[in-house]
């Protein structure tokens, strides 16, 4: 199967994993010639927060989730690590509940491949707090890498 379509997720809890996304990113993406969808899913309050951060009005042209993402410093190291690469990517923003904004995107571009970043947990947390990189595996349109943050 020919990978053409890469959909990298990312969230707020992941700049402490950026260096480690965009090189599996990369990996993947580089040797197939395949274009990275680096995709930013907020949360509501989430995404009026950091709106609000930016100083961008709620009624302006900025205030869209592609545009509030694009300005996301996240998605920015991304960004920079993809072009230092030269791996053609565009950036989306999703507002909502985490794992289905990342699948329903998967589906809308017909990724090949999602990379999400986690954290290890206990069967516990995971049994209590949930984890969307989990719900993500389960319901993706495609295959999955899970690239986990490092301990320091």
């Amino acid at each position: 199967m020919s990978i053409e379509t890469v959909l990298l997720a990312v969230g707020t809890e992941d700049e402490k994993r950026t260096e480690q996304l965009a090189e599996e990113a990369i990996a993947i993406a580089k040797p197939a010639g395949a274009e990275v969808v680096l995709t930013h899913v907020f949360t509501d309050d989430e995404f009026d927060g950091v709106r609000s951060q930016l100083g961008v009005d709620a009624s302006s042209e900025g205030s869209t989730p592609d545009a509030v993402a694009t300005r996301h410093t996240t998605i920015r190291n991304l960004a920079k690590a993809l072009d230092d690469a030269g791996v053609n990517y565009t950036i989306r923003g999703a507002v909502g509940e985490l794992a289905d904004e990342v699948v329903a995107t998967a589906e809308s571009i017909s990724a090949d491949r999602i990379v999400v970043g986690g954290r290890r947990r206990s069967p516990t947390g995971k049994a209590v707090f949930g984890s969307v990189a989990q719900d993500v595996m389960l319901s993706a349109p495609c295959p999955v890498t899970f690239v986990r943050e490092v301990a320091a």
